[in-house]
């Protein structure tokens, strides 16, 4: 075979394997079409008792290693995405207290919390709300004893990365991050994405997440098998698990970026996924608000890339009591509603019962258990079609 001829089916070849990847910016791009159609489709829902503020859980910067991200970059990227708050769990270090020293208070009108994230001497990892002065030395002490600390300074204590340990179950931690955008980032395949950054990045970049976001099966149903399991409540928190450590740069000799590119930029994270809190709108959004409602179990999970949920509620009918209370069991009707037509799954400890399609929905109850709703935008097209749009926390039935 010629030179010419070789050069001619490797060319063909190469064209050939660069289909799919036409196709799957095609499919973004329908994505985009529906979700900007879905956007201008939203309904103003009845007036609550409660407002909803949206965050971002489990941030780091440079201050603990593992991240390049810097205070500006990131209360930049807060305000591009208009969050009410963000919780830092800055890594411990050896010769100073990063929860003291990362972001606090208000900033760029931002409620900020310091808080550290630790590995025990059990293998756990925990989110610490807030931060400690002797984070550094938690891998030497147990996961219980950590978390009782926490409780007797008034703080909170959530399992990160639940797969990877088991130990958090038998104590008492507060709640566990059921979703983690780091987690399922793995799933990345490092040539798939290459051809799909050439192919979609400029156009479509914070989209190229949909290409491999997948519901976190396995530690959903840790969630719910710990919770029916020990009949305890247990509040269900996404990780944004900010880093913005992932690119490429080029700096002169002094140090300063000349040129590069973050594929993972705080503006970028906070964009997929968020924890929305809910707080009586008597109360301001304050430090002690935001770890009231987060204890309480008075928040859910969006993946506001497909539609901003700000206003989903999830209810018992004639009871002022939301998604995270306890109520008794008996003749219980539970109400939740959304912005967008959407799908409403409820489970009954971890298992599908029933399935309404609206704005809103009732559902009755079957007993004793917990509660808790899925909700879906059937409207949306592959990548995302049949992939959860909010996760919200149980409402306990004894």
């Amino acid at each position: 075979m010629s030179k010419r001829r070789i050069l001619i089916a490797l060319l063909g070849i190469i064209i050939l394997s660069q289909f799919p990847f036409a196709y799957r910016r095609y499919r973004l791009s329908r994505l985009q079409n529906t979700i900007q159609q879905l956007s201008s489709q939203r309904i103003s829902l009845p007036t609550s008792d409660y407002v909803d503020y949206q965050g971002a859980i489990h941030v780091h910067t440079a201050l603990g290693g593992h991240s390049t991200g810097n205070f500006a970059d990131l209360i930049a990227g807060a305000g591009a995405n208009q969050l009410d708050f963000v919780v830092m769990t800055e890594h411990p270090q050896a010769d100073f207290d990063t929860s003291a020293l990362t972001l606090n208070g208000l900033h760029g009108g931002v409620l900020f919390l310091n808080g550290n994230e630790v590995v025990t001497a059990n293998s756990d990892r925990l989110l610490l709300l807030p931060g400690t002065a002797d984070a550094a030395t938690m891998n030497q002490r147990s996961t219980q004893e950590i978390v009782q600390q926490q409780k007797a300074t008034g703080g909170l204590a959530f399992a990160a990365y639940p797969a990877e340990s088991q130990n958090w179950k038998t104590t008492l931690v507060d709640g566990v991050e059921v979703y983690d955008l780091f987690t399922n980032a793995r799933r990345i395949r490092p040539l798939v994405m290459f051809f799909d950054g050439l192919w979609s990045y400029s156009t479509y970049p914070d989209l190229l997440f949909a290409n491999f976001f997948q519901r976190p099966d396995a530690n959903l149903q840790q969630w719910d098998l710990t919770i029916a399991g020990n009949r305890r409540r247990l509040v269900g928190i996404a990780g944004n698990d900010a880093h913005a450590n992932v690119g490429i740069s080029f700096n002169d000799l002094s140090g300063k970026k000349v040129a590069g590119l973050k594929l993972d930029p705080y503006e970028r994270s906070f964009h997929v996924v968020r924890t929305h809190v809910l707080i009586k709108k008597d109360e301001a959004l304050s430090r002690e608000s935001l770890l009231r409602a987060l204890a309480t179990g008075h928040c859910y999970i969006s993946f506001d890339l497909f539609g901003n949920a700000r206003g989903f509620s999830f209810s018992i009918e004639n009871a002022n009591q939301i998604m995270g209370d306890e109520s008794p069991a008996a003749n219980q009707t539970l109400l939740v509603s959304a912005p967008l037509v959407s799908s409403f799954v409820l489970l009954k400890d971890g298992v599908a019962i029933s399935q309404q399609t609206g704005t809103a929905a009732r559902f009755s109850t079957a007993g004793a258990g917990s509660y808790r709703i899925e909700a879906y935008l059937d409207a949306l097209p592959s990548p995302a079609k049949g992939k959860p749009w909010i996760i919200s926390n149980p409402i306990y039935l004894r």
